[in-house]
């Protein structure tokens, strides 16, 4: 039987928008993040062991995942460089933010949103990417840079926690003679709807709201879809992209329109570099 690893180990997952650590040290386990500088390099890994005050001459293994993470060499400093697909690590990071072990038979939806958004079905140590979708963190701070004239996710989610969304977008009532299903009253019909008539009235706050709902709804909605189409009944949300209170809150709402919780446990963001450390240790 192979032996779970106890000793020290570092995880790095290289995102395209952030750089998240994990150490596991002396049975602690710590958690660093940095924004995106550079694509990974040996310089770019010192350089985030010395700001996550880790001593390198503890470290034998150093577990690497995320884009272009294979531009690694097999050792830095003496300390072997061990690769773990992605899809992996999202799967058991997901599995551990949702207080699942591997050996669980539960199966499990992960959402990570992160620049883009990744889905993956995980079901005890079975891990596989089933869909995605190019609506996420980028779509949204590209968009906030053209609307609202900022690439700040906490400007963005500050903004949005004082906004109306409807405002912006039309609302069931204004598009339907009549409800559907049971769908609440101000579920939005038209995304950014309202801003085809004349005279539209909305703050850059509504604006703000508006841009997180449509984010929200597109990444929630194709969740509920791929959870029904690969039998999994609970999802889960993490990544980057829960950061923002305004996006947990939208994604649950549309959870909930369709009678699916999606979870949002936190903090989150570091969910694949946990998923990375813990698969490459058992």
């Amino acid at each position: 039987m192979v032996q779970p690893v106890s000793g020290p180990i570092v995880a790095i997952d290289f995102g395209n928008s952030n750089t998240d650590l994990v150490a596991r040290i002396g049975g602690k386990r710590q958690i660093f993040h940095q924004p995106h500088v550079d694509l990974p390099n040996v310089e770019l890994v010192r350089s985030l062991l010395r700001q996550a005050r880790i001593d390198q001459s503890l470290l034998t293994n150093l577990v690497v995942t995320g884009g272009h993470h294979q531009r690694l060499p097999d050792v830095i400093d003496g300390i072997a460089v061990t690769p773990v697909n992605e899809v992996s690590a999202i799967g058991r990071g997901g599995q551990a933010l949702a207080a699942l072990e591997p050996t669980s038979a539960q199966p499990l939806l992960i959402v990570s949103g992160g620049s883009g958004v990744a889905y993956i079905r995980a079901q005890g140590k079975a891990y596989q990417h089933v869909t995605g979708t190019g609506v996420g963190g980028g779509a949204l701070v590209g968009l906030a840079h053209l609307l609202l004239d900022t690439t700040s996710a906490a400007e963005i989610d500050a903004l949005a926690q004082q906004g109306d969304p409807n405002r912006v977008d039309l609302p069931l009532p204004e598009v339907v003679s009549g409800p559907i299903g049971n769908l609440p009253p101000d579920t939005t019909a038209v995304n950014f709807g309202r801003l085809m008539r004349a005279h539209a009235q909305y703050s850059r706050m509504d604006l703000a709201a508006a841009l997180v709902t449509l984010v929200a709804q597109v990444v929630a909605t194709i969740a509920i879809n791929a959870a029904r189409a690969h039998s999994a009944e609970r999802i889960v949300a993490v990544g980057h992209l829960t950061d923002m209170a305004s996006m947990r809150r939208a994604i649950a709402r549309t959870g909930a329109f369709f009678g699916q919780p999606i979870e949002t446990p936190q903090p989150a963001g570091h969910a694949t570099a946990l998923g990375a450390l813990l698969h490459w240790a058992n």
